[in-house]
């Protein structure tokens, strides 16, 4: 009889973790979900999954509570910070902790067959705006926001730790049900409004969320490891087709574009930034934004995930759209 293969979600309980955990349960994984005592657990509520709690600033805490489960067939890291008031915080966050679990994995002798970990496409920073050649896993990384600086040291540590089989994803924009940031500009549509960024083309890419994490399973079961993947739909969108997209789905006419020029975007992104410094509180507006606001090409090579573990996104943005809508509207 096969052993029943298990997983380790670290990072479980955002917006894509929650897909991940139902993933994997459904795939007939013994999963277990790495979550802090302050996170919510509105998307872990089913009774089969198994929890651990870590203090990712006390690195013997994480070890003792490894050493006390385990071990699972696959790790898959997901946790981080897409908004944060200071690099520090991000730093912390997105590499200081992949540095004190990957370490700690080690000496609690739990390092799996394949350790799969989430980074982004802001990673590699802006492309090329001129001719619009799509990034590709080669290109070298120069991210122009704090996020990606913090997803690139994350990377670098973890390409330099011996002896863990890694396997680095890097997605583009992520969207569906529960996800906060293209709601946004879904409900900004929706009321017959769609703000955009910069006068000059901008070419968009997108990953349905089921489709990102069935990818994460097809990596962990067929890729080889010590590569990375960029992975989106194999095409971009311009604005208007994504605004279109959204319009249809939403059965809206008449929506309103309105584009702001580049040099009105970035003081009001500064403003915000400053004050939420003083709130405590990230802004969803600030500088790290405004960066990727201006990227204009984020089309990007995904030929590697098809030629490695035959992964092709089936999910169109269309069809994606409509599930979201439709996901929100049943809320």
């Amino acid at each position: 009889m096969e052993a029943v293969k298990s997983v380790l979600i670290v990072g479980a309980g955002g917006f894509i973790g929650g897909f991940i955990a139902r993933k994997a349960l459904e795939s007939g994984f013994e999963t277990t979900v790495g979550v802090r005592s302050s996170t919510s657990r509105r998307w872990l509520s089913d009774p089969r999954l198994h929890f651990l709690e870590f203090d990712y600033d006390d690195p013997q805490q994480v070890e003792q509570t490894l050493s006390s489960a385990g071990p699972w067939t696959y790790v898959i890291y997901n946790l981080g910070a897409t908004k944060c008031t200071s690099f520090p915080d991000f730093n912390r966050i997105n590499f200081q902790f992949l540095r004190t679990f990957g370490t700690a994995l080690k000496q609690a002798g739990r390092v799996p067959e394949k350790f799969l970990y989430v980074s982004s496409l802001s990673a590699i920073g802006p492309g090329d705006e001129r001719n619009y050649t799509p990034i590709s896993e080669q290109m070298p990384p120069r991210p122009n926001t704090r996020y990606g600086l913090s997803k690139v040291k994350a990377e670098q540590w973890l390409e330099t730790l011996s002896g863990l089989p890694w396997i680095i994803f890097r997605p583009t924009g992520v969207y569906g049900p529960h996800e906060q940031d293209y709601l946004l500009m879904i409900k900004s549509i929706d009321r017959h409004f769609d703000f955009g960024v910069g006068m000059r083309k901008q070419l968009l890419t997108f990953i349905y969320v089921e489709d990102l994490v069935e990818a994460m399973f097809m990596a962990l079961e067929r890729a080889p490891i010590h590569r990375r993947y960029n992975i989106s739909e194999p095409r971009s969108y311009t604005q208007k087709e994504f605004r279109g997209i959204v319009s249809r789905a939403l059965g809206r006419r008449g929506v309103v574009s309105l584009k702001m020029p580049l040099w009105v975007v970035k003081p009001v992104c500064w403003v915000a930034q400053k004050s939420s410094l003083f709130t405590g509180k990230p802004a969803t507006l600030n500088l790290d934004k405004y960066n990727i606001l201006r990227q204009r090409n984020w089309q990007c090579t995904t030929d590697a995930a098809t030629a490695d573990f035959g992964f092709i996104a089936p999910t169109s943005l269309e069809e994606g759209i409509r599930r979201t809508i439709d996901a929100y509207r049943t809320r």
